[in-house]
């Protein structure tokens, strides 16, 4: 398995996301500063990966405090630098709370006690990852057929998680099941994160795959080439909208036209019971320079207005179904959301 986040004695290990496909290169953050900056500057992405990440940077955080002093004040400042990293991801939101929790059950425990109380429970959010994101691709390849083209936006793959992916757990687990999957990743402007990292995976895996533009993908729908749509989630609401890496709006759009099954797949640690609806959903803006450069290379006419919005929302009426650790919902979503968590 794709090795994409592990704690260690020396501190955080992660692979470098921005320089795959062509290098391979794992580094070691030892402060929660650094791991910050990894999560800020996409060393590390995908939501579930986010989560994972900031639960590691909590839990390093501390370990690194020499004192108690002051310690109420030092946690939440910890909390608040992994805090100010990414603001659309839910699971980021969600691991802050849970460590949260940890530490408070500790207040009146020794620092030496919190600090191991913080890393077993980072490990612990680790590991159950990897167990969700394997339920999830067993729920999930029940949808797809025998035989079928399956296309994916961005990366939610083991890049994403801890390790087997959400959407891309959903294709693993078809294929561990003997289904013939035929992979269509669009590339994902402007940080193509298909064409780098979903291409990568699947090659990895010699799961077949082919790779295409992002204003492909209505084509091989009209086609009859694309039978399935399965993408990952940032932060999903209450009522089943959906924001996840800009374009996946575009791609359920043209899906529901041609009548192709648009799902998504998701731990329920991706779902924000407390936003009603998609409107409320905050969208991540990101530097200009991720759309006019490529390499060093100005690809635009300098001066020339620019947007980077890094999500945008689905509204559920898209969606044909949510796939999460506890089964697939449908609509009508604010009762099966909400059902899911009563079990």
């Amino acid at each position: 398995m794709i090795r994409t986040i592990e704690w260690t004695d020396q501190g955080v290990v992660m692979i470098d996301q921005r320089l795959l496909p062509t290098e391979e290169v794992y580094n070691t953050y030892k402060t929660v500063e650094e791991v910050a900056e990894a999560i800020r500057s996409m060393v590390i992405r995908g939501a579930p990966a986010i989560g994972v990440a900031a639960a590691m940077g909590i839990a390093l955080g501390v370990k690194n405090l020499a004192s108690e002093d002051g310690l109420k004040e030092k946690f939440d400042r910890i909390c608040q630098i992994i805090r100010e990293t990414r603001p659309t991801a839910r699971n980021l939101f969600w691991a802050i709370e849970r460590m949260r929790e940890i530490f408070e059950r500790h207040r009146e425990a020794s620092l030496q006690e919190i600090q191991t109380a913080l890393e077993q429970e980072a490990v612990r959010i680790h590991r159950e990852d990897i167990e969700i994101n394997r339920k999830i691709g067993e729920h999930g390849q029940q949808l797809l057929a025998q035989r079928v083209n399956v296309l994916t936006h961005c990366n939610a793959g083991a890049l994403a998680t801890a390790g087997y992916g959400t959407a891309l757990g959903v294709i693993r687990a078809a294929v561990e099941n003997g289904k013939e999957i035929q992979v269509f990743a669009d590339e994902t402007r402007p940080f193509l994160q298909g064409s780098r990292l979903t291409a990568w995976e699947m090659m990895k895996e010699r799961i077949p795959c082919t790779l295409i533009t992002d204003n492909m993908a209505g084509y091989f729908m009209r086609l009859g080439q694309i039978e399935t749509v399965v993408v990952g989630a940032d932060r999903i609401a209450a009522n089943g909208d959906v924001a996840n890496k800009i374009g996946t709006y575009t791609v359920a759009v043209l899906a529901k036209e041609h009548d192709v099954p648009f799902y998504v797949a998701a731990p329920l640690s991706t779902i924000d019971l407390n936003t009603p609806t998609g409107d409320q959903i905050p969208i991540e803006q990101r530097d200009i320079k991720e759309v006019t450069e490529m390499n060093g290379r100005i690809l635009v006419p300098q001066g020339v207005s620019v947007a980077n919005p890094a999500f945008d929302v689905t509204p559920n009426h898209l969606i044909s179904a949510i796939i999460t650790e506890q089964g697939v919902v449908k609509e009508p979503y604010q009762e099966t959301i909400a059902s899911l968590f009563r079990k």
